[in-house]
């Protein structure tokens, strides 16, 4: 399939919340908090109406998706583009496309497509400052095998959900990473 059949496979924001049993809360808050400021929406200016569009690769479940989707959508209402969401898990053929280091599946994962379907540039699934807050916590984590493991890592995971929905200064570096994506065709 093309990108612009993906596109039109997509569902529309209202279809995604709807089917949404984890996060929405989490996501809505976000949104709800999120102003981008003066300079990221200057950097936007000269995509607005431009036609394009956002293929969002996404699942509720996911801790980045509940960060970086509202983000997103901000990003997406400044410069007039319409977002479409894919769930990941059902639609591997897409997701397959684009891996994270040729080997994960992992996500949020937005491609940005022109008027004519054209991919202009792909992003996700995190923020370069956010990988290195989530690589520095994985580091304090005992081995795998260590009878303490399960525990420590869901701590670390309630740890990061925490700053996710708190820390506005987060917002701004995944609106910053993703805008760069765009304005740099990447």
């Amino acid at each position: 399939m093309k990108l612009m059949d993906w596109f039109s496979k997509g569902l529309s924001l209202q279809d995604y919340i709807e089917v949404m049993k984890v996060n929405k809360e989490e996501m809505n808050g976000i949104y709800n908090r999120l102003s981008l400021y003066a300079e990221e929406k200057a950097r936007l200016a000269d995509f607005k109406d431009t036609g394009m569009k956002v293929i969002a690769l996404t699942e509720d479940w996911c801790g980045d998706a509940m960060l970086n989707n509202p983000i997103l959508l901000k990003i997406a209402e400044e410069a007039g583009m319409e977002v479409r969401f894919i769930l990941r898990d059902q639609n591997l053929e897409l997701m397959d496309q684009y891996l994270t280091n040729g080997t994960s599946r992992a996500i949020p994962i937005y491609i940005f497509i022109d008027k004519a379907g054209k991919e202009k540039a792909v992003w996700g699934p995190r923020a370069k400052q956010v990988q290195e807050m989530v690589d520095v916590e994985r580091s304090k984590l005992p081995a795998q095998d260590a009878e303490d493991f399960k525990d420590k890592q869901m701590s670390m995971y309630r740890r990061l959900t925490a700053s996710y929905q708190e820390d506005s200064k987060i917002w701004h570096f995944v609106a910053d990473s993703i805008i760069d994506a765009i304005v740099l065709g990447k």
